[in-house]
């Protein structure tokens, strides 16, 4: 059984967690749930830029299936969630690989992230949004003054995103735990 609350849920959902917690599964789920026939669109922050992520690409499209409108938005997110916003239900998946396009683009971190919590901000309700992300400050300190700026700079960012959202789980093992 799912943990769908019906009219009562928040009209921001944040989802975080490990790799391969179940995170994108979860939203996909809740959000089939909620949008019921109406309108689902999957906005993907990921590119194809090695054969491996072409195939992990191509795997998580199938497993969606047609049901699921596909936007691609690997840097304007802001812009994909406000076009996207008449939708019943919208997923964005997934927040650290949106920060690290826009990190590997030398793109303006803070006004990216300052735009999409204002497109968040002004869905009007009608829209249920699952924002995934991935929790990386749980292990070890980075090595590499990069890789620590990196996660700094996501953990942020998911800070942000849980203060503007009206629900927040955390994914252990598959298993949703909500904390807001």
């Amino acid at each position: 059984m799912g943990i769908f609350f019906g009219a009562a849920m928040g009209r921001v959902v944040f989802i975080t967690g490990g790799a391969r917690s179940g995170k994108t599964t979860f939203a996909l789920r809740e959000g089939a749930r909620a949008a019921g026939a109406g309108r689902k669109v999957y906005i993907a922050t990921a590119q194809a830029l090695d054969g491996e992520m072409a195939e992990r690409i191509a795997r998580h499209k199938k497993e969606r299936g047609s049901a699921w409108e596909t936007v691609e938005a690997p840097v304007h997110l802001d812009e994909a969630v406000r076009e996207c916003a008449a939708a019943g239900v919208m997923v964005i998946d997934c927040l650290t690989l949106w920060l690290s396009n826009l990190v590997c683009g030398g793109l303006g971190v803070e006004e990216a992230q300052g735009a999409l919590l204002a497109a968040l901000g002004a869905l009007n309700g009608q829209v249920r949004a699952y924002v995934v992300s991935n929790e990386v400050g749980m292990g070890i300190v980075p090595e590499n003054d990069m890789a620590r700026l990196f996660r700094d700079m996501a953990g942020r960012l998911n800070q942000a995103v849980a203060q503007v959202a009206d629900e927040v789980y955390l994914m252990v093992s598959g298993l949703p735990l909500r904390i807001k």
